[in-house]
């Protein structure tokens, strides 16, 4: 029971500097999501295709999550816009009170679009709400069609799904059909797209639709 009590407070204290960060957000007209995925699903090359697109139409920022290493980081640099490194040493997850301290190395009047890539687990990062006004899950078709049944709160909790590697479907075990099948069933407002980073297959309507939504800054 007072383990019970103890997650309460802290998923408490969490939402309450995720809610700060959220006013902060809007009062700098930041629209900013948080990528969540499994351990190599794609979340990084998924955010150099969209830097290589959006760059020159939006002052984006990046947040990167990890465990351990900046080496997400040092790719994201590459595309001279400002990206935080947030190492948690062990953590699984990000949360509101790391991305406050993360936020504070940025100028954020001069910010459109803030990308969080959280750190790869799609588990306790549905639980954490950092201050965003939208999760978009990330899911690669190598990880098999039956992932949102395996982990139905993160899809439940996302507002976009981005499925990656759909270059693969001819040589892996894995219905593009019943993935996508899956994962309304649980979530049938998910806004979805296919994509493939290494051939840079739907990355155009992604980017359409993410340009769109920065500029509209639509409300958390």
């Amino acid at each position: 029971m007072s383990i019970i009590t103890i997650e309460r407070k802290v998923l408490e204290k969490n939402d309450e500097v995720a809610r700060q960060n959220r006013a902060l957000f809007a009062d700098h007209g930041i629209f900013v999501l948080n990528m969540v995925s499994s351990p190599g699903a794609g979340k990084t090359s998924i955010l150099e295709r969209t830097l290589e697109e959006l760059r020159d139409k939006l002052s984006i920022a990046v947040i990167e999550g990890d465990v351990q290493t900046d080496l997400d980081a040092l790719r994201v640099a590459k595309y001279n816009v400002p990206a935080v490194q947030i190492v948690t040493s062990g953590g699984c997850h990000l949360e509101a009170n790391l991305v406050r301290e993360a936020i504070s190395n940025l100028a954020l009047d001069s910010i459109d679009l803030l990308i969080i890539e959280n750190v790869g687990n799609l588990v306790c990062p549905s639980n954490y709400d950092l201050g965003e006004a939208m999760k978009v899950v990330v899911a690669s078709t190598t990880e098999g069609d039956d992932k949102p049944l395996k982990y139905p709160a993160m899809f439940r909790n996302s507002s976009v799904l981005i499925i990656n590697k759909i270059d693969l479907i001819p040589y892996i075990p894995c219905d593009l059909g019943v993935l996508k099948d899956n994962a309304l069933r649980i979530n049938p407002s998910l806004t979805v797209f296919e994509v493939s980073c290494t051939k840079k297959l739907g990355i155009t309507p992604w980017c359409e639709w993410l340009l769109e939504n920065t500029r509209q800054k639509p409300a958390s």
